[in-house]
């Protein structure tokens, strides 16, 4: 799915992947600002629990999110693939400031949600400033190019990523979340050297990358963000590859992430921002 076209005059709005297992109760900092990004008191949240088979995600995430101070917070979980279409959950997510995905399983997402009326109209709301945002699945979801699945390990070898069509609110990056704690180094890699045009973000359990309308990311949370840059890339393998094969790459740059350091995704720039001493 090819990303909406901003108006001209207009700002794409805040895009908001995290890692999952983020804070929900002590300080949720991340929630928090997501948050604060929809109108703080004034926010319209609109929940998507489908990712999860749970029947209690959409509800708890309906009470933490109005803990917060959010005003209006409504679940909707798309079950069908015609509730894409249910003019009353259109209308619902017309109105909303902000959008957010919860974790699960993401293939159920894009299946479920994919070529809906109610994924066109949440990606044109985000061009148009609408807040979006989700966490694991719901994070992988985000991107145009989604990681389904793979295999765990940190050597990238050409049959560890299976990548499906995404949410597609940017093509400027691809998601990998629950980062170091299940060590997806190389499926993340693996997917950067089948499309080296984008920036791999692995995302730590807990951590969130904020990325604001002029496309920088700022990083939140207790854990990191790795950063992985394929644009320079010098040498791949991946073309000769058989399937089992570990694949050799040459020139990526590895960027680590933490609160408070930034990277421009179309500049391709990293900084230590405020961690940097005066």
């Amino acid at each position: 799915m090819c990303p909406s076209k901003v108006a001209e005059g207009d700002e794409r709005g805040w895009i908001v992947p995290i890692g999952g297992a983020e804070e929900k109760e002590h300080d949720p900092r991340i929630l928090k600002r997501f948050v604060r990004l929809c109108g703080g008191r004034d926010a319209n949240i609109v929940v998507i629990p489908t990712a999860s088979r749970l029947e209690d995600t959409g509800p708890r995430y309906e009470k933490i999110f109005t803990d917060i101070g959010a005003a209006h917070v409504t679940s909707l979980n798309f079950s069908t693939r015609a509730d894409g279409d249910n003019e009353g959950w259109l209308e619902r997510i017309a109105h909303a400031t902000g959008v957010f995905f919860t974790g699960g399983n993401q293939l159920r997402l894009s299946t479920i949600l994919g070529g809906t009326r109610a994924a066109k109209m949440i990606r044109q709301a985000n061009a148009a400033g609408v807040t979006v945002g989700g966490t694991s699945a719901g994070a992988s979801i985000l991107s145009e190019h989604m990681i389904a699945f793979g295999t765990e390990g940190s050597s990238p070898r050409a049959d560890s990523v299976r990548l499906a069509p995404g949410l597609g609110l940017t093509n400027r990056f691809i998601i990998d979340q629950h980062f170091r704690q299940r060590d997806r180094l190389g499926r993340l890699v693996t997917a950067l050297a089948y499309n080296p045009f984008s920036v791999g973000i692995g995302l730590d359990e807990d951590t969130a990358a904020f990325i604001g309308p002029d496309n920088t990311l700022d990083v939140e949370g207790s854990g990191a963000v790795t950063v992985v840059d394929a644009e320079g890339a010098e040498f791949s393998s991946m073309a000769q590859a058989d399937e089992n094969d570990p694949v050799c790459l040459i020139g990526l740059r590895v960027h680590i992430l933490v609160r408070g350091a930034t990277f421009n995704l179309h500049t391709r720039r990293a900084s230590a921002g405020l961690l940097q001493p005066s």
